[in-house]
């Protein structure tokens, strides 16, 4: 079993900063790719970063160029560096680790219970 705690959430003016952590832990042989989903009230979750086991990344387009996700493999921690924040990127934040469990090899995913950030105007 693979537990994954999250940080970093909160409340920011619009324009600033805020940095989400998520550390996993449990039954890890290996961790795959990394990632942040986001849920706004009456939205669907959707992706908004990923960074692969190699350190490639990928991005929603409506925060490219103000959030970078990266990762320490030796903590098996996932960042999400989000700067000039907007009031739309108000939602409550998941992390999401894809691994091979130690236990049985299989590969699983696991969430995070998510982190709420607002963003006001």
């Amino acid at each position: 079993q693979v537990q994954l705690v999250e940080s970093g959430g909160g409340l920011v003016q619009a324009g600033g900063s805020l940095r989400l952590s998520c550390t996993a832990s449990g039954s890890i042989f290996r961790v795959n790719t990394m990632g942040w989903h986001r849920q706004a009230p009456g939205k669907e979750r959707e992706l908004v970063a990923g960074v692969t086991s190699s350190g490639s990344t990928n991005y929603v387009d409506s925060v490219k160029g103000r959030f970078t996700i990266s990762r320490d493999n030796a903590k098996n921690t996932v960042y999400l560096q989000m700067n000039s924040l907007k009031p739309e990127d108000t939602a409550v934040y998941y992390c999401n680790v894809e691994y091979r469990d130690s236990r049985d090899y299989f590969a699983r995913r696991a969430w995070g219970q998510g982190t709420q950030v607002t963003v006001s105007s």
